[in-house]
Order: structure tokens, then sequence, then C-alpha cells
């Protein structure tokens, strides 16, 4: 079988790929010999797919329905097997290899095309926001997983040549991000990108979350992202900034977190995305991220 990149992975690894990177290239051997090495047969390859990984539908040779996931060093994929083994199939997808191939993760199959993102919006915030609790555990203490500050410093560097349009909304994210990081209320290891679309439908339980980018510090960075889900519809909306507030306000009730320490963190979040997609040419996205960075 060919292993053909679908074009969002495509898309999105050329907008971040570091110079000589050939990682896209040599994804079809490199796919072709996990699959020859485990004796997997091949279903097909999932399509849009993600940002990060190409994730194949697989059957392990005894009939078991599982996911082929490979991913470039620079997409953490050692870091995302750690967290699923602490997480150990609780809130999350499990794994269903149990050695460590770089690069390469064998998952359980969960149902790909049905994510928490189909459900009416208030069902779906409360579906995810109940998976995202269940993630929110102690790090091993011999973690190697990176920090919250660690992330989010290096997104600060970037953040800073945005250019004199954004310059009031970085400025402001970052002294809140100064601010948040002086005195976290506790440390737990975190999904690190999750929002609705990261949700689906399983048979063990109803949902399960996918794709961490695991990340250890407090609990309202994690639910900073889910804030702004679907913030498309946000903005088509007259009301959008005034359910952005009440979004903000019920998150951070329902999941026993501090509504300001939320709204610091959903700020930060969103001018970085917003400032990262104006860098790599997607003005559309920045346009949306930094109108609702402006509500908050």
């Amino acid at each position: 079988m060919a292993f053909e990149p679908p074009r969002r992975l495509v898309r999105a690894l050329g907008e971040t790929a570091p110079s000589g990177d050939d990682w896209l290239e040599k994804l079809p051997e490199l796919a072709q010999h996990a699959v020859d090495l485990r004796e997997l047969t091949v279903e097909r390859v999932q399509v849009p797919g993600g940002r990060s990984s190409l994730v194949v539908l697989v059957r392990r040779p005894d009939g078991t329905p599982a996911v082929l996931k490979l991913a470039p060093r620079r997409a953490r994929p050692e870091s995302e097997r750690a967290a699923l083994a602490r997480w150990g199939g609780l809130g999350a997808v499990q794994l269903a290899e149990p050695f460590a191939a770089e690069g390469v993760l064998v998952l359980e199959r969960l149902h790909p095309d049905v994510s928490v993102r189909s459900l009416p919006e208030a069902k779906a915030l409360l579906e995810a926001a109940g998976t995202l609790r269940r993630l929110w555990v102690e790090p091993p203490g011999d973690h190697a997983f990176e920090t919250v500050a660690e992330r989010t410093g290096r997104q600060a560097v970037a953040m800073r040549g945005g250019g004199a349009e954004v310059a009031s909304l970085v400025s402001a994210a970052l002294d809140a991000r100064e601010e948040l990081l002086a005195a976290p209320p506790e440390v737990r290891l975190l999904h690190g990108t999750f929002r609705q679309s990261k949700v689906l439908a399983g048979e063990r339980v109803p949902w399960l979350a996918v794709g961490p980018d695991p990340v250890v510090g407090e609990c309202a960075f994690d639910l900073a992202r889910l804030v702004r889900d679907r913030v498309e519809d946000l903005i088509a909306t007259p009301s959008g900034a005034s359910t952005t507030r009440r979004r903000v306000k019920r998150l951070a009730e329902s999941l026993d977190v501090d509504q300001e320490r939320l709204r610091g963190w959903t700020l930060f979040r969103a001018v970085e995305s917003g400032v990262r997609a104006l860098r790599v040419g997607r003005p559309r996205d920045a346009e949306l991220l930094l109108e609702f960075a402006g509500w908050l």
C-alpha cells in the first residue's frame, strides 16, 4: 500500500519543519517498515488526519483493530507514549504495544470519525470537560515532561516578534503569563493540546482523549484551549464576547479552576496561536484568534 501523507499533515509540518528535515520524504518507507515488522494488516490512512502525525487504521495479527501512528521527533512522540502509559487508559486511548519504537505508536482503535465535537455545543463541552478532568494526575517523580513555564517561555520569545499591529495584545498576554507563573496552584500531568476534536468515541468508555502533547503544570493551562473551541462560531454570533466570558466562568466552576487564572491562560494561548498563524501565513485564523483574545 502507498502511504501517502494527507494534505493537512504536509501543510502543517511544512509550517514548522527545520531546514533539512526529510521526515515526510521518508514517511512511506517508515510506515511500511512499521507495518511489516508488526505483521499488521492495513485498512486505510486516516484522512484528513492529524497535523503532526500519520494515522493508519490497521489490524494486528490476531485480527484486533488498532491504530498505527507515526510522528517526527519534533512532535515529541516519546513524550506522548510516556503520558499514555501514565494514564493507563483512564480517560485516554490505551497503548496497544508494550515496547517502544522511536516515532511509532500502536494504539487501541477508537471511532476515528466520531468526536465530541459532533455533539450539540453544551453537551460537547460537558463531555470534553469530564474527560479532561480524568487526565489531571500527578506526574511521575522522575518525569522528563516539558513544563508549562518551559513551553510558554519558548512561545513568548516568538510572540515578541509579532509586529506593531498585535503589540498591545502580545504585551497583555506576556504580562498575564508572568503573573500566572509566579504562583501556580498545582502541578499535574496535562494533555497539552486538548480540544473537542481530541476526544473520540470508544468501546471501553464513551469518550477517550487522543493526541496529547503532554506538559506538566497547572490545570487552568490545559482547560484554556477548550475555552476557545468552535471559535469560528463564537465570532459569527453577535453575543460571542458575552458567550466567551460565560464559558470561562462555567468551565472554571465545573472543574474547580480559578476563573481569573483560566482567563489569563486563555488569553495567552489565544494570542500565541494568533501570532503564530500570522507568522506562517494563515491570516484568517489569526484574525479569528486575535479577535477572540480581545474579548478576554
